[in-house]
């Protein structure tokens, strides 16, 4: 928002006024300087303030732009320094305010008020601009109306696309626990090994047999309980050839 038009009067307060002449003094002389620089031109400004105190700047130095503005003012080829006071235009003013006035009056002809003095023809006119703002006013709700429509559409489908998803995840979930619920036996970890009597034992001949051996082997991961049962080696056949001659 712009900052309002300050009325341009006398301020009463004094400190608001030395507040502001401080800043509009300022102002007034970096505008000074500013134009000097950029316009290459001779610029001087004097300033006395309500107390007497002097405030000036000069680009070429006070007293030489004085000097020279005093031989201009005595030269009779100089021409007279126009100089007019800015005043406002009260005729653009007085259009201002007639047209403001007209729009306060249809405004308040189209919210149905203030209809004294309109004839009948400019009575059909304000109803033809009332059903026409109308019909742009619906048109502009079923717009909006759709919109939300199509986004609570998308929205549902894809709610309905999650909801399929957790009942797939669900169902997973129900068949592994199904599966595991059916094996109630445990898993042995390992399997058992034990040596069987021979049924025809060697003869010995001074050495004696290594005795029955019991092996145990643990496997892991195995999916049943399994008991092997393993001999000793059978008796060679040369030995049994000796035990039937020596008969």
């Amino acid at each position: 928002m712009g900052r309002g038009k300050i009325e341009i009067k006398k301020i009463e307060n004094t400190n608001s006024r030395q507040v502001t002449f401080s800043k509009r003094r300022a102002g007034l002389l970096k505008k000074a300087q500013e134009l000097a620089i950029l316009c290459d031109a001779e610029v001087a400004v004097i300033v006395f303030s309500n107390t007497g105190k002097l405030f000036e700047f000069s680009s070429s130095g006070m007293k030489r732009t004085l000097s020279r503005y005093n031989k201009l003012l005595d030269s009779p080829e100089q021409p007279k320094i126009e100089c007019k006071a800015e005043k406002p235009d009260l005729k653009e003013v007085d259009v201002l305010k007639e047209e403001i006035a007209k729009l306060q009056v249809k405004q308040l002809r189209l919210s149905g008020m203030d209809l004294t003095g309109l004839s009948l023809k400019e009575l059909q006119q304000l109803e033809n601009q009332l059903n026409e703002g109308l019909l742009f006013v619906k048109e502009k709700k079923e717009h909006l109306l759709m919109e939300q429509l199509e986004q609570s559409r998308v929205q549902e489908q894809r709610a309905m696309l999650e909801n399929e998803t957790l009942r797939r995840q669900a169902r997973i979930i129900e068949e592994l626990r199904g599966f595991l619920s059916s094996t109630d036996h445990p898993v042995p970890t390992y399997l058992e090994y034990y040596a069987t009597e021979r049924k025809n034992p060697p003869i010995d001949n001074g050495a004696t047999s290594p005795p029955v051996a019991h092996y145990i082997c643990s496997i892991e991961k195995v999916d049943s309980d399994t008991t092997l049962h393993l001999g000793e080696p059978a008796v060679a056949l040369s030995g049994t050839s000796e035990l039937e001659l020596d008969t």
